[in-house]
């Protein structure tokens, strides 16, 4: 089995945030893994579906659970293009997800900002990864939402 790495699940994330930028929503794109493979994935859904908690990650683990017949994913690791929200941030703690890796921060509105305790104490996370192209796809979203 060829094991692959937080570069290679990053880049299918945001291929997930893509599909979001695509249908204008904010594009943010999260998949969950578990043995080397995808058991959940989901991209921003806010607008189409006309839900506030229709983010990537509650999208993800949603599918994930449901894959794995099972509210609990410590085996499993989240991969979502911007720092996970305080929302998100606490589904994940109740899902007892193993490891949560993300690419750019969110200042404004990411768990780091409100409570830096919020996952469960077993959950290890990893930031930073493919962060500059994380980071420009919202820069350019949220660019031409401003000349709208």
């Amino acid at each position: 089995m060829q094991v692959r790495d937080d570069i290679y699940y990053m880049k299918m994330a945001l291929k997930e945030a893509a599909y979001a930028y695509e249908e204008d929503e904010v594009p943010i794109g999260a998949l969950v893994v578990c043995n080397n493979q995808v058991i959940g994935k989901g991209y921003n859904q806010v607008e189409k579906l006309i839900d506030v908690t229709a983010h990537a990650e509650m999208l993800a683990l949603t599918a994930a659970s449901n894959y794995l017949g099972s509210k609990f994913l410590e085996q499993c690791t989240l991969y979502v293009t911007i720092e996970p929200c305080l929302m998100c941030a606490t589904a994940l703690r109740w899902a007892r997800i193993g490891r949560i890796v993300y690419g750019a921060d969110e200042p404004k509105s990411g768990f780091t900002t409100l409570n830096k305790q919020v996952f469960h104490p077993a959950t290890e996370i990893t930031s930073g990864v493919l962060a500059d192209e994380c980071a420009e796809l919202m820069k350019q979203f949220f660019k031409e939402k401003r000349l709208l």
